[in-house]
This record gives C-alpha cells, sequence and structure tokens, in this order.
C-alpha cells in the first residue's frame, strides 16, 4: 500500500472511531458510511480491523458498533504516566510570570501538605516554604483548599490527630468556624490564608483533581499582605480558579458544568 493511502486509511480510521464515540448507542456500517462519505465496503473493512484489535466492538444484538475496551486499557496506562510536577509546570510558570509573587505547588499526604514545587517570582518574599517540607492544612491556603473536598469524616479525623495549634492571632482554631469556613472554600472555589500561618504573608489557593474527581493537590499565590490587597486578590481569584482547573484537565479531570 503506497503511503498516501496508508495516511488516508489512518486518518478514515480516526474519523470512524471519532464518530462512534459521539454515539453512546451505536452506530451501524451504513449510518458511518453516510455521515462520513465513505462508501460501505470501506467502512466495513476498517470496522473489521479495529475490532480485531479491540478498538471498537460489535453489539450481538442490534449489529451496531461501539468502542472497545482497547481504549480503556490505553487511557488507564496514560493517567498511570502521568507526572503531577511535569503537567503542572507550565501553568505554574505562567502564574509566575502574570503575578511576580511566589508559588507552590502541594500534595495531600498523612494529613498534612507537602510542597513539591516552589517558584519564587521576582519579588522579594521571605517565607518558611521549601520543596520536601510539611506543613499544616487548618491554617494554609492550600490545606484549606484540598480539606474542602474531602469527606467530613476525614477532615474532622486530621483536625483531632493534627489539632489546630495556633501560627498567629488570625489561625481559625474552632473546629465549627473551621468547617464553615471550608464551606466557603467549596462555594468560591477558592481557599484564602489571611496572615493565618505567618505574619505579613496572604495566599490564595485553588484545588487540584485527578481524572477519577479526587482532590490530590493545590496550588497557590503568595504575598506580603501589603501587595496583597482586597483589589488584587479579587483579581487573582479567576486567575486560580482558571489555573486550577487547566491543571487537573491535565491530569484527566472533567468539570461538571452546572
Amino acid at each position: 500500500m503506497e503511503r498516501e493511502n496508508m495516511v488516508k486509511s489512518v486518518s478514515r480510521a480516526l474519523d470512524i472511531i471519532t464518530l462512534i464515540s459521539l454515539k453512546k448507542s451505536g452506530l451501524g456500517v451504513t449510518e458511518i458510511a453516510n455521515q462520513i462519505d465513505i462508501n460501505k465496503s470501506s467502512v466495513y473493512r476498517i470496522l473489521s480491523t479495529l475490532v480485531q484489535y479491540g478498538y471498537i466492538e460489535q453489539d450481538s444484538e442490534t449489529g451496531k458498533y461501539k468502542l472497545g475496551y482497547k481504549f480503556l486499557e490505553i487511557s488507564s496506562k496514560l493517567l498511570e504516566s502521568i507526572d503531577l510536577r511535569a503537567e503542572a509546570r507550565p501553568f505554574l510558570q505562567e502564574l509566575e510570570n502574570e503575578t511576580n509573587e511566589v508559588i507552590h505547588l502541594v500534595v495531600y499526604d498523612q494529613g498534612e501538605v507537602v510542597y513539591i514545587e516552589k517558584l519564587e517570582g521576582n519579588e522579594t518574599l521571605r517565607m518558611h516554604s521549601k520543596v520536601g517540607k510539611r506543613a499544616p492544612m487548618h491554617c494554609t491556603s492550600v490545606g484549606k483548599a484540598i480539606l474542602a473536598h474531602l469527606p467530613s469524616s476525614v477532615v474532622f479525623d486530621i483536625l483531632e490527630r493534627k489539632g489546630m495549634p495556633v501560627h498567629t492571632d488570625k489561625t481559625i482554631t474552632g473546629k465549627d468556624e473551621f468547617m464553615k469556613e471550608l464551606g466557603q472554600v467549596r462555594q468560591n472555589g477558592y481557599a484564602l490564608d489571611l496572615e493565618e500561618n505567618e505574619y505579613g504573608i496572604t495566599c490564595v489557593a485553588v484545588p487540584i483533581f485527578d481524572h477519577l474527581g479526587k482532590v490530590i493537590a493545590a496550588v497557590s499565590i503568595s504575598g506580603p499582605t501589603m501587595r496583597m490587597t482586597s483589589d488584587r486578590l479579587d483579581a487573582l481569584k479567576s486567575i486560580m480558579v482558571r489555573t486550577g482547573q487547566g491543571i487537573s484537565s491535565r491530569l484527566g479531570h472533567v468539570s461538571r458544568i452546572s
């Protein structure tokens, strides 16, 4: 088979796969042929090859063709190979370029957050954070962003085991008040740390979800409170929500449209 025909055959096969993927109940040979303007014998040959390799399967009752489980196998391998830091890095760099502030990427582990990436920004800011360091969840924006999307039973267990130690006089230490705060975080789509962990530092964070819809990480912007004014925070919130959605999408998460 000539190269041009080989490419054309692959192109047609991909068109057929895409078309079938859009129809949950499947499609017949005639339906496919009519929609992509290919004769039925060619469609049948392509489908037969795809069935042989497991990418397409035929319903024994209706005779229609549907996606095969081979796609599930491949997608599972793809999801297993995804590197959170690598996928998040372009988004973090864009945040750093746009804001010039410190950017953090953290993961949730055993009731704490662990910093796995930190971009320093161009502005001067001294913080205790560094890659590999652990931090509490109750007084950090990244911690609250994650906790807000964990079951209440898990949250209470973490608060019971780790406590709610005071880091500044603005740290929330009451469980009822804190749970109310998490409800607000879920509603808003972002979390704030208003000098609750370190004096003079204000942060805004958003959660990151995996392909199963499970919260696994969070990303934040941190800056001195004198720069992180109410107006600036308002401007950053939408940027952060978009960033969180972008990273989550790269991990296979599909956002629900409300």
